[in-house]
């Protein structure tokens, strides 16, 4: 039910006519199987299942060259896929070898034992990306990787990189939550403010109603909050059509039992929100023994720039900075891919192979 009611909201949105929906989506994933070939001989295309945390875990590893330095992503969600977006960050894999990690409750690993994911839970998932980067400094050789946090995954990303920064060359969140034991309520107050001004008074109404304490709200609450500081912003609505409905239909690694199996897995993982809301940034220390950067959608308003940008400015770290990516909401990094390699080239890189290499 869930894949049939996704094949309509498709046709709506993307605008392709009911009867070429299925014949464009196969060529376009032709088309991009092709462009993400990696044919360089020093170049990795290395994915499978990983024995992390007890459970068979789904990581790819990708780059042209494997001298590169090493990316690790924590994808966001709770439940999401980096892999989905393969293709809008293509070119990354010229610069850096990525490692793609689909965390329990996620794409291809929930997909493989939907009832055997083991204790979903944060600590467990940090527990994970500790045997993740292990397992990627063993076989890539190297002895710290680069640490890139999206979305739900920088509530792990950053307790990773406070605690351990020996693995790291720095840490980059993207679309950084704040939460602040739950005081943080800006993106709350601010969907009020617009739901107000245009006039969609039932859904003001039901929003009001849930309240601003993210700790008390239900499965249900949350996916209205979801549901409504998208669609009363243009850009964060531009956003979901453009770049992740885009993304799951047409993705050349995902046939359709995978993208009912990833919302699936998006809808398994909900059950994080309350840990996540718990947790304190400011509380656990601001002191950081590497280099932290942040990259934010200038206009995101799931996770507003002001809460990351305050904690930032308290953070203490060998150096730190806060850039905000142009015409981007959340999903900062997908929307504006180019964007983000440009920040990564320019100030993550030459902290990991020199200032006088060549970028």
């Amino acid at each position: 039910m869930i894949g049939l009611l996704f094949v309509v909201f498709l046709w709506l949105v993307l605008g392709v006519p009911a009867v070429g929906l299925f014949g464009y989506r196969l060529y376009r994933r032709a088309v991009d199987a092709r462009g993400l070939r990696i044919t360089d001989p020093a170049g990795i295309d290395e994915s499978g299942y990983v024995h992390i945390g007890g459970l068979s875990q789904w990581i790819s590893v990708r780059g042209d060259d494997r001298s590169n330095p090493v990316i690790v992503e924590i994808p966001g969600g709770p439940g999401a896929s980096s892999h989905l977006f393969l293709t809008r960050t293509r070119t990354w894999e010229r610069h850096f070898t990525i490692v793609r990690w689909d965390v329990r409750g996620s794409g291809r690993t929930y997909a493989a034992a939907p009832h055997r994911q083991g204790a979903m839970t944060l600590n467990q998932i940090y527990r994970d990306a500790l045997e993740v980067v292990e397992d990627v400094r063993d076989r890539l050789g190297v002895d710290r990787v680069i640490l890139l946090a999206n979305s739900f995954g920088t509530n792990v990303g950053l307790r990773l990189a406070r605690d351990h920064p020996e693995l790291f060359h720095a840490y980059v969140g993207t679309d950084q939550h704040i939460n602040a034991g739950g005081r943080e309520r800006t993106a709350y107050r601010a969907m009020l403010t617009r739901l107000g001004r245009a006039g969609r008074k039932q859904e003001l109404a039901a929003a009001v109603a849930m309240g601003p304490d993210r700790s008390a709200w239900t499965a249900r609450d949350w996916s209205l909050f979801s549901k409504l500081v998208i669609t009363s912003d243009s850009l964060s609505y531009d956003t979901l059509r453009s770049v992740l409905i885009r993304s799951l239909w047409f993705c050349p690694r995902l046939g359709l039992r995978g993208l009912h199996r990833n919302l699936r897995g998006i809808a398994f993982s909900e059950q994080l929100h309350p840990q996540a809301v718990a947790i304190d940034e400011w509380a656990e220390g601001t002191s950081f023994e590497l280099p932290v950067f942040v990259f934010q959608g200038d206009g995101d308003t799931m996770t507003p720039p002001a809460p990351a940008r305050a904690f930032l400015n308290v953070v203490t770290a060998p150096h730190k900075e806060f850039v905000l990516l142009e015409n981007a909401g959340h999903f900062a990094v997908f929307r504006q891919p180019e964007q983000f390699l440009h920040l990564l080239r320019t100030k993550v890189r030459p902290l990991t192979i020199g200032e006088n290499a060549c970028l």
